[in-house]
């Protein structure tokens, strides 16, 4: 499936120096998909010197003409998006329509990361004399390094390519071992589009060793990742003995409060098919549930009875409307966290288990809803990152906020009431970056995407997304 292509380093596909590679699994029924490179420190090397010569090229390329550049790739991708979207269905398990959505996404980060080319506005302010003239400018930072998980292996990468372009920086790469095909795409989108060499790199293998090496050269000026909490700790950690540019979007534990004014079984029903999106392998997935107690058990059932009905199946078989998990370990952590709450108390409303009716090998959870769970479960303090769906009850606003944020994560969170005053409240209280009320489709182009606390630093998406690939230089004029 990786044949024609590789790493991808001053314009060119290549394979690893030391003939190494990885393998990429099918999570559907576990068989081998392909293999890919597996980089080395002369790989990474030449992907640095790369980068720093498309730098220098790419930085003086005007805002205009880089805008016109991200309007052709983001129309090569969108060319590409049923050869793309099948491939990220098998790496990844997520039905075919869901992959196809994700590449229209891809192509609208570079669509609005056109506009934004063309708008890094510097200032000037009057002098405290007739003789002086203060400017402010934005220059681009420089070559970046960019890490991104597997769970929207092509949106993710395009948070971090679309605006680095856009700035005028070079970029590399590094996409999971576990589902390349979204950013290979990309590359070919690039190309096609006529992006000089260099400007874009993409490198895969152990990402241990990719981060350290990159992170350390003094070429890399800026470094952004999508990932774990972790992970995050560890890069900023490395990031520090350079002086590093840091974005990071980390993990989340997003809340979800329901209060009594509005109709349990609508939002309900709306919960359970967002929460279950992308087999709950999301980081802004709603993921812990406080429900007025007025209004818990028809918003129980109503979840549940979704949860059931959910077509089963292989992502790209037509009518499949859950595939499977995207690998073994995350759902080794969904059966640990039922079990747990199950033992600590809560009551099983559905799903749980693995299903009997597909490939043994495969990744497959039922969706799983827990009703009653106790704030001691580790479900209700730990990311799920799984389709389960905790439900617990609450009495008052104050009880339920203090509850919410009794967690080191502030990535997202939603309310729903027809109340503004109880909105307005809750919103302003929650401590997250994000907040959706009445609505649960929080991530566009236009919008700043990135949370609190352990949730990271920094916003992708949106004006503010340019703002960490651009560093503002100050200039003072004497008119002799």
């Amino acid at each position: 499936m990786y044949q024609r292509y590789g790493l991808f380093i001053d314009g060119e596909w290549r394979q690893a120096s030391s003939g190494d590679t990885v393998s990429v699994v099918n999570p559907f029924d576990g068989s081998a998909l392909g293999q890919i490179p597996r980089a080395d420190a002369r790989d990474l090397d030449d992907a640095l010197n790369s980068s720093q010569q498309g730098f220098r090229t790419w930085r003086a390329v005007s805002g205009w003409e880089r805008a016109a550049m991200l309007r052709r790739i983001a129309d090569e991708i969108r060319n590409r998006a049923d050869e793309g979207a099948r491939m990220m269905t098998l790496e990844t398990g997520k039905p075919l329509p869901e992959a196809r959505g994700e590449f229209n996404a891809m192509a609208e980060q570079f669509d609005w990361y056109a506009g934004e080319a063309c708008r890094v506005f510097g200032h000037t302010l009057d002098g405290r004399d007739a003789n002086t003239r203060l400017h402010v400018r934005f220059d681009p930072v420089g070559p970046v390094a960019a890490f991104t998980a597997w769970n929207f292996p092509g949106l993710l990468p395009a948070r971090k390519i679309a605006p680095a372009l856009a700035a005028g920086c070079s970029i590399i790469v590094k996409p999971s071992e576990e589902a390349p095909s979204s950013t290979y795409i990309m590359v070919e989108a690039a190309r096609a589009a006529g992006l000089p060499k260099g400007v874009l790199n993409v490198v895969t293998g152990k990402s241990t060793d990719i981060s350290a090496h990159l992170i350390a050269s003094p070429i890399i000026r800026k470094v952004s990742l999508t990932g774990s909490v972790p992970v995050g700790k560890i890069l900023l950690k490395l990031c520090a003995d350079g002086m590093k540019r840091v974005s990071m979007e980390l993990g989340g534990h997003a809340p979800v409060l329901v209060f009594d004014d509005v109709d349990p079984v609508a939002i309900g029903t709306l919960c359970a098919r967002t929460k279950f999106r992308n087999a709950g392998q999301v980081c802004i997935s709603p993921s812990r549930f406080y429900v007025h107690e007025s209004i818990k058990a028809p918003f129980e059932k109503a979840m549940a009875d979704v949860a059931k009905s959910l077509r089963l199946g292989n992502g790209l078989e037509e009518g499949t409307e859950f595939g499977p998990m995207a690998n073994a370990r995350g759902r080794e952590r969904a059966v640990s966290m039922v079990s747990d709450a199950v033992s600590k108390g809560a009551t099983l409303q559905a799903g749980g288990s693995i299903p009997g009716s597909f490939p043994s090998d495969g990744f497959f959870f039922e969706p799983t809803v827990l009703g009653d769970v106790p704030e001691h479960a580790d479900i209700m303090t730990s990311e799920p990152f799984a389709p389960v769906a905790p439900v617990a009850s609450f009495k008052t606003f104050d009880e339920v906020i203090e509850r919410a944020n009794n967690v080191p994560f502030g990535l997202a969170a939603y309310v729903f009431t027809n109340s503004l005053a109880t909105a307005t409240r809750a919103s302003e209280a929650l401590e997250a970056g994000m907040v959706g009320v009445n609505d649960m489709l929080l991530a566009s182009a236009e919008v700043p995407f990135g949370g609190v606390k352990e949730s990271g630093m920094g916003r992708e998406g949106g004006q503010l997304g340019m703002r960490d690939y651009l560093e503002p230089k100050y200039i003072k004029l004497r008119i002799q």
